[in-house]
């Protein structure tokens, strides 16, 4: 019966993170639209920063608990889940969807590519230089907060031209407002119904007789990235890839400073201030590394077809495989 009652549960959130996800592209191009910041814009700072919020959450229970590595490792994870699987899907699917196009990468203006860049360097330089500096304790979570902070006021100031050049309505601009309520309204959808789909999985899995270990690898390691995965696919497949560009690489931005911030700085907020060895860590350093390489070069050739989905969707099998022969 608890097994009939999962499976009710997993549909359902199903069909939520469905509808939230639909709900919530419609409304962040409006945003994007009326406020000029562009799609990419839009996508890097508020469906990130909402996106991530699995991972906020993770963070502050990790400070509370005193499992800050718990954290660091999702973060690492997560970031890697988010270039290697969900743009790897996403350039197989449009492939086969649409056979004619043979690049899933839009026209970025000037000012938002030079963002993704940035924001791609700053989530591969982060991880590479706490492993060579060995310990992070509460003073790098400080200065990775500053940086989230700094960057994301440079951000809020880069406008784009509107697409179609058109002006936009004073009776659209004044709908501002609710299109970011009805934005962040389904996210917390995608956020809710992915959670619950999760925990739906994992009591069906554990019922069936999966073990826990391969249950936490596999399930709730990929749960934490549902909400980009959900969301992205969906603006890859309803012709907004920038959007999506903006989301996966601002969610690895926002994972490695503000949530990596937290996991370090608040613990000595608490009394209890954590000093981390980085080295054990080294494999997902590695693999976050060589993921954002190979995003960093698909960007600066303008190229993404499913070839270049298929070499990802590699990467992400053999961080698998290596993770597992660790395990």
């Amino acid at each position: 019966m608890d097994v009939v009652i999962a499976l009710l549960v997993i549909l359902i959130s199903l069909i939520i993170l469905d509808q939230s996800s639909h709900l919530t592209i419609t409304h962040a191009v409006k945003i994007s639209e009326i406020t000029q910041l562009g799609k990419t814009a839009v996508g890097f700072s508020l469906l990130a920063f909402s996106t991530s919020l699995p991972e906020l959450s993770v963070a502050f229970i990790a400070a509370f608990s005193g499992e800050a590595p718990v954290s660091v490792g999702n973060v690492l994870g997560s970031n890697i889940v988010n270039i290697s699987l969900i743009v790897g899907l996403a350039a197989l699917i449009v492939s086969l969807r649409r056979p004619r196009a043979t690049n899933v990468i839009p026209a970025f203006a000037k000012e938002e590519l030079s963002a993704l860049n940035v924001g791609l360097f700053i989530s591969s330089i982060i991880p590479l230089t706490l492993l060579y500096i060995i310990e992070a304790s509460w003073l790098v979570g400080l200065v990775l907060i500053v940086i989230f902070i700094f960057y994301t006021y440079q951000l809020s100031k880069i406008r784009v031209p509107v697409e179609n050049g058109m002006p936009i309505p004073e009776s659209e601009k004044r709908k501002l407002r609710l299109y970011v309520l009805l934005t962040f309204l389904g996210v917390v959808g995608v956020v809710l119904s992915a959670y619950f789909l999760v925990e739906s999985a994992v009591a069906v899995a554990i019922t069936i007789g999966v073990p826990r270990a391969l249950v936490g690898a596999t399930v709730i390691a990929f749960g934490t990235s549902l909400p980009e995965l959900t969301l992205d696919l969906r603006s890859f497949l309803s012709g907004h890839p920038a959007l999506a560009f903006g989301d996966i690489i601002g969610s690895s931005f926002v994972n490695i400073t503000l949530i990596l911030g937290i996991t370090l700085f608040v613990p000595m907020l608490l009394g209890s201030p954590v000093s981390m060895d980085m080295r054990g860590f080294q494999n997902l350093v590695i693999f976050s590394l060589i993921t954002n390489l190979f995003f960093w070069y698909f960007l600066s050739m303008g190229r993404l077809s499913w070839k270049e989905g298929a070499i990802f969707l590699f990467i992400y099998l053999l961080f698998l495989a290596t993770t597992f022969g660790a395990v």
